[in-house]
């Protein structure tokens, strides 16, 4: 096997797809069946996982009503992740399947019984993508007034993770026993309360599941910041980054890896994924005129903006699109805002939102045929030293022929070079992430 493969796995929402375009996919998706069968043919490229992202709110940021987003389906409607978690699961064998719980939202108990459940469902391939909510508006659908502070969610969240953890752990790898003649299924002695009692959280455990395949799910985590990168390196089996350059780029992993190793853990261990937004075709310039008409639109400046609000949680309807943004910071997302602002670029507003997707830096442009943009992903990973893409497509308005364009086009093109796997050879999503 060379050391030149990559991960790749994918970024969407269980939300509308291209409902509004010629070739969208002309029917509902909250049956989840478009959704499995997009898992289908991922498994067939062998992508390493799929992430289910979620949020909890109606967002109103933006010009202050929902107006924009519900007028452009940003994020909105979007259905649980969990069902749909577990039909993906049910309809795939390989690949791995991730889905986003708030540690806000669920009472740490029933994250570790819902996670462990899962694994088992999927025969050892769940994983949990870690978030604390970002946005005030979700935190007034669970009966509080606004977040807490972002250093204190963080603190919150190390003990619940702890907390889950000790609850994963609460059925030892033997405690089915399920012997016959004694009439035992499960011994007593190898399943522990765990009586725990933090400063935020209690629970006497144990868990009322069995241990899971896995021992634990895999753990996801997007840390932008450094408390957020702190987090990650001490967690994170997987972690979501932004693309911003290959200096840029090979800079966080190198810190989130010295930052694992500081907390004794192994750094191989953490496989960090940027995400990208490909665009490919034919020819070059077909794929370009793609992308000119994508970010031309008289709609993708305000998709833009009221998509950046929602996670942010600032109006960016008040600042004047052509000129230089004011230096800003959030209690919401600060890495995404950090990505999207440049600051420091010159930029304007109109010019950042129309680079909000698929605007990464020029030395890094992903527009072209699957050869052309499957060698400058090669090239981009060697540089910055690994460890793979978490490939995603505008608002998340995925299609089938967005899909099949990826998966192939796109992937063959990196098979043909080494750049990624043919077959799975590991059986949980743990394993199937060290496999290089």
């Amino acid at each position: 096997m060379t050391d030149k493969k990559f991960h790749l796995s994918w970024f969407m929402n269980f939300s509308p797809d291209e409902w509004d375009t010629p070739l969208g996919n002309g029917g509902s998706p909250w049956d989840g069946q478009f959704y499995v069968d997009m898992a289908k043919a991922l498994e067939r490229a062998c992508f390493d996982y799929i992430m289910l992202e979620d949020t909890l709110m109606v967002s109103d940021i933006y010009g202050g009503d929902a107006a924009a987003t519900l007028k452009h389906a940003l994020q909105v409607p979007k259905h649980d992740p969990m069902p749909l978690a577990a039909l993906i699961s049910a309809g795939t064998s390989k690949l791995g399947v991730v889905a986003t719980m708030s540690t806000m939202a669920y009472p740490p108990f029933m994250l570790a019984r819902l996670s462990s459940t899962l694994d088992h469902i999927s025969g050892g391939r769940f994983g949990w993508n870690i978030v604390t909510s970002g946005e005030d508006s979700a935190a007034q659908n669970f009966g509080m007034e606004k977040l807490p502070p972002r250093e204190q969610r963080y603190e919150m969240a190390d003990e619940y993770v702890d907390l889950v953890c000790k609850l994963f752990d609460s059925w030892e790898p033997d405690a089915v026993v399920k012997d016959r003649e004694r009439g035992i299924y499960a011994d007593h002695t190898k399943i522990h309360p765990i009586n725990f009692k933090g400063k935020y959280f209690r629970c006497r455990g144990p868990l009322n599941t069995v241990r899971s395949p896995q021992g634990r799910p895999v753990f996801v985590q997007a840390g932008g910041s450094p408390r957020g990168r702190e987090f990650a390196a001490r967690n994170a089996d997987s972690i979501i980054a932004t693309a911003n350059g290959v200096a840029g780029m090979k800079a966080y992993r190198d810190d989130v890896r010295s930052r694992a190793a500081a907390a004794g853990r192994n750094p191989d261990d953490i496989k960090v994924l940027f995400l990208i937004y490909p665009i490919v075709a034919e020819t070059k310039e077909e794929a370009y005129a793609k992308h000119h008409r994508m970010v031309s639109s008289p709609r993708y400046i305000e998709r833009a903006l009221a998509s950046i609000s929602t996670v942010t949680d600032i109006d960016f309807s008040q600042f004047d699109l052509d000129a230089e943004l004011p230096k800003l910071t959030t209690n919401g997302e600060q890495g995404s805002l950090d990505k999207f602002a440049q600051w420091g670029s010159g930029k304007t507003l109109r010019q950042l939102a129309s680079e909000r997707f698929g605007g990464v830096p020029a030395e890094i442009e992903l527009i072209g045929t699957p050869d052309t943009v499957a060698e400058r992903m090669g090239e981009v990973m060697e540089a910055v030293g690994g460890d793979g893409f978490l490939i995603s497509c505008p608002f998340q308005r995925v299609s089938r022929r967005f899909i099949a364009e990826i998966t192939e086009g796109l992937v063959p093109a990196l098979q043909r070079r080494g750049l990624m796997r043919t077959a799975y050879t590991q059986t949980t999503l743990r394993d199937t992430l060290r496999e290089f």
